[in-house]
């Protein structure tokens, strides 16, 4: 009996302990909390964004807690007809934050569901903003401008499940693949056809210069040719202008220096066979320093 009564005060400590603990709930910097009363937000303080230790009624109240921070949604690979009839595979992702979490909750309950519903406004977004532009437009040349259209026509159907867009981006947008594979092979064989046609234009003018080049050079060696002509008939006119001024300065030393030169020629070692009178002209100066012959020596 005095047991059982030393039990109660520990069995009421324990109760108490759980009844605190159970009234106390943390919200941390990166979360907000929904304070719901049987399911529904108390007045007053039903939202609770401020991190740190509150309290709500034991076994009455309930939290929930959702996450404050910019949340990430990737939206599955879909096939976008644009307007000039050209299909492409766009790969776009979705950020966005839960602005009014009790219509967030009320609305999807979850984030598992709310990523599902924003994935199907995210890709309705997509299809209709890139099915009004260009293949051109999408790809190249205005493609800043309709994220931020997608964006904006995400934000306006999200707004009823409590979120904001905050960005859409474009990650890839692709022709399929054997659309690219098609392209990829024309753009190819254009390619070889530019090359053939540049080798063709190189070669033709290579030719033109080859051919330029040989003419200026047998112009060059035939002016060149020309010119050495002249200056050797020049140079054989002005020796034998020197040879003719001298001859007739001295007939008889012009003789001598002649009769040198023509033993020079003809007269090399190893080489030379000749067949002649000694007492030809040839050999004149050999039996007279003079260059008088046999014929012209008197005789006693």
């Amino acid at each position: 009996m005095n047991r059982n009564i030393t039990l109660v005060p520990v069995i009421i400590i324990v109760a108490l302990i759980v009844v605190a603990m159970s009234a106390l709930f943390t919200v941390r910097q990166t979360q907000q909390a929904l304070v719901l009363r049987f399911g529904e937000p108390v007045q007053g303080r039903g939202i609770v964004t401020d991190p740190g230790l509150h309290f709500k009624i034991p076994f009455i109240e309930s939290v929930v807690h959702l996450d404050n921070r910019v949340l990430d949604l990737e939206s599955p690979q879909q096939e976008v007809l644009a307007s000039d009839n050209q299909r492409l595979e766009v790969d776009a992702f979705l950020r966005y934050r839960i602005v009014d979490p009790l219509k967030f909750y009320q609305s999807v309950g979850t984030g598992a569901i709310a990523d599902n519903q924003l994935s199907s406004i995210l890709n309705s977004s997509v299809r209709r903003v890139l099915g009004e532009v260009t293949n051109t437009d999408i790809i190249r040349d205005h493609r800043a401008e309709l994220m931020v259209k997608i964006r904006d026509l995400t934000n306006t159907e999200a707004e009823r499940l409590g979120v904001a867009a905050i960005d859409v981006r474009i990650r890839r947008a692709d022709l399929p693949k054997e659309i690219s594979e098609k392209v990829f092979s024309r753009m190819q064989s254009e390619r070889q056809r530019e090359a053939a046609d540049n080798r063709a234009r190189g070669n033709e003018e290579a030719a033109v210069i080859t051919s330029r080049a040989d003419r200026d050079v047998t112009v060059l060696l035939g002016k060149a040719q020309q010119d050495a002509d002249t200056k050797r008939g020049e140079g054989d006119a002005e020796r034998n202008r020197i040879f003719a001024e001298s001859y007739s300065k001295d007939k008889d030393f012009f003789a001598f220096y002649r009769s040198m030169q023509a033993y020079e020629s003809g007269l090399k070692a190893g080489t030379t066979k000749m067949v002649i009178s000694p007492n030809s002209d040839f050999f004149k100066y050999f039996g007279d320093p003079n260059g008088k012959s046999n014929a012209d020596v008197p005789k006693n």
